[in-house]
Formats: C-alpha cells, structure tokens, sequence
C-alpha cells in the first residue's frame, strides 16, 4: 500500500471534523431491548466497538451494525449511526465503519483516496502534538480513512498490537502519521501538500518500498515517533525550505547529511521517498 497519496492536515486533531471522546456514551441497537440487556459500557478494541451490557455480556465488532452512538461533545449530544461495517479487503484486521450522523444521514468522513467516507474507532487519546498517546479505558477517537492516522493503521500500523520484539507498535503508528503530514518537528505542525505521492518502508517488513527504481522519487527523510530523525530534502519546498525547516526545528540542523544508514543509526524507524 505504498504510492499512496499524502494528506493535508490543518488542524493538530485534523484527521476527524470532530474529536469525540466516549465520555459517558450510550449504545442503542434498534428496539428497546430487556432491563437485563441494558448497555453499561462501550471501549474500542482495535478497529471495532465493544459494547458491554449490564448482564455482563457484550457486542462487538460487525454485530453492531445498525447501532447508534450517544456521545457528550462538550455537553451536546451527538448522535452517530454506523450504517454498515466490513473488513478492509487490504487489511482484514481493520473493520471499516459507516458512521452518519443520525440526525441528518451526512456522512462524518470525507472522502479518502478510493472516493470512500469510512472509519473506525481507535483507542487513546491524540495530543496536542499529533502523537496517539494512551488513555483510559473507554476513552477512544474516531479515526477517518482519508486522514493520516487511517491510512497509517492501513497500512499495517496498528497501535494496539506489539510487534515481535514485544513491544508496542505505538511508536511506528506514531511516525507514519508523521511522515504522512510531513510533520518534521514533531510539533503538529503538516508541511505536506494533498496528493503528493509518497513511498514509505521501515525494517519490520510491514512495508516496503516500490521506488527504488523510479528516478522521479528520491529520499525525503527518516522518521521516528517525534518527528524526522533527520531530513535530506523537504516534500513540498513550496511550504518549507531545508533550510527553514532547520531554523524551525534546530535539532535537524545537527546531522550533517541524512541517508537510510544515517537515518536508521539514529534510531529511525520509518523511512520514505517522495517525488
């Protein structure tokens, strides 16, 4: 799933038009169910919603269909119906969500580059800064497709699992959402432009990169949880020069040039190349 186009982020929580966190939410299926059946609790469990009911019991995953969502968005009830819900057919462990708002049918989603408005929940809680950093148990965001962090946990990147060594994959999910933006300093601050394609890879194999051979593309940078661990050219000199970008963030004046070997010597985990 490299090539893909980058996303062009504005806002540091920009991925979704509203942060909604599951503070105190309600899960209703359809018809009033029995007093034993009453939803007491809903958390995200990787991509899917785990409701649990006051039996003791649970839903979750593609059986809630149909259900509408109850959250309090800074003390207004917003209500979001998931429409339908299905397996990534590029990642099957990621579930795919149809979430309208109830009270108008309008999509929450914009479109991602397939042309689809899809989502699905993520557990944590994102900061100021852009990292996806834990929270609470229940507490999760709604992630759409066509922003960073959809197309992140798309691509193999998934927060919630740890890799092979055990630990975990938080910090891999984190520096593909800062490659996607072209967020260098690790601030939250998106330097990329809509469109522009991209090839990432890292060493675990989750992906690997298919521009070796394509002089269009050439080495843009190594990437790491808090940003660029160093930069040989920025993606779009338009929004940011190298040399701007050093004056911004002085720690990527400090490498004196930066390849794969350099960038992975300092501890990069992702790298890319852009055209």
């Amino acid at each position: 799933m490299t090539l893909m186009p980058a996303s062009q982020v504005h806002r540091l929580a920009g991925d979704i038009f509203l942060l909604l966190l599951a503070l105190g939410a309600m899960c209703s299926t359809g018809p009033a169910q029995a007093a034993d059946q009453i939803p007491v609790g809903i958390e995200a469990v990787g991509t899917a919603f785990r409701v649990t009911l006051s039996d003791g019991t649970s839903k979750e995953g593609a059986g809630l269909a149909g259900a509408v969502l109850t959250f309090d968005v800074n003390g207004t009830a917003v209500r979001i119906r998931i429409v339908s819900i299905e397996a990534d057919g590029g990642n099957k462990a990621v579930l795919l969500h149809d979430f309208r708002f109830a009270d108008n049918d309008a999509p929450l989603c914009a479109p991602d580059p397939q042309g689809r408005q899809l989502g699905f929940p993520l557990a944590g809680r994102t900061a100021a800064d852009g990292r996806l950093v834990a929270a609470a148990p229940g507490i999760f965001e709604l992630i759409c497709t066509s922003g960073a962090q959809g197309k992140c946990v798309r691509f193999g990147y998934h927060p919630w699992e740890n890799g092979s060594d055990g630990k975990s994959m938080r910090d891999h999910y984190n520096a593909c959402v800062r490659m996607v933006r072209a967020d260098y300093c690790g601030d939250g601050r998106a330097y990329t432009r809509d469109g522009t394609s991209i090839d990432l890879w890292d060493d675990r194999g989750i992906q690997k990169s298919e521009s070796a051979d394509d002089a269009s593309f050439s080495f843009e940078a190594a990437w790491g949880p808090d940003g660029a661990v160093c930069v040989a050219r920025t993606r779009i000199p338009e929004n940011i020069t190298l040399e701007a970008l050093k004056v911004a963030c002085p720690r990527l004046a400090q490498a004196p040039s930066c390849t794969e070997a350099t960038g992975r010597g300092a501890g990069a985990l992702l790298f890319n190349r852009s055209r």
